[in-house]
């Protein structure tokens, strides 16, 4: 029911940023749960950041507390991920989720639909 589509990836230097933007369509975007996950080359896919459905809770990885901001803007069903001071570790495809999920709730996993991916490259 959800189609999911990300963008601004790209190659970025190290200390640089990036903002990534995810465009929601075919479901009520206000009724999901969001959250981005990363996929190094030969790595598992791991949770980065979630933001409940009215964007007013979020919860983050530790290692990115600080340097990664997650938004939300319901009248334009986006979803953002602000990366800032960025490091070769970073090097990953980012993929948009979403879920159902209740107000005030972020979830860690769980997630059933997905965007394409983003790749995002950090040069040293």
């Amino acid at each position: 029911q959800v189609q999911l589509v990300e963008s601004g990836g790209g190659l970025v230097q190290a200390g640089g940023s990036l903002r990534l933007s995810c465009a929601a369509s075919g479901g009520t975007f206000g009724l999901h749960i969001m959250a981005w996950f990363r996929q190094a080359p030969g790595k598992e896919r791991e949770f980065v950041a979630g933001i409940s459905r009215g964007g007013t809770v979020t919860d983050y990885v530790e290692s990115m507390k600080g340097r990664f901001t997650m938004s939300r803007y319901n009248a334009n069903n986006t979803v953002y991920l602000q990366m800032n001071r960025l490091n070769p570790e970073d090097t990953a495809v980012y993929y948009c989720a979403a879920k159902y999920g209740g107000r005030g709730t972020v979830a860690l996993d769980g997630y059933n639909y997905w965007g394409q991916g983003t790749q995002v490259t950090v040069s040293s």
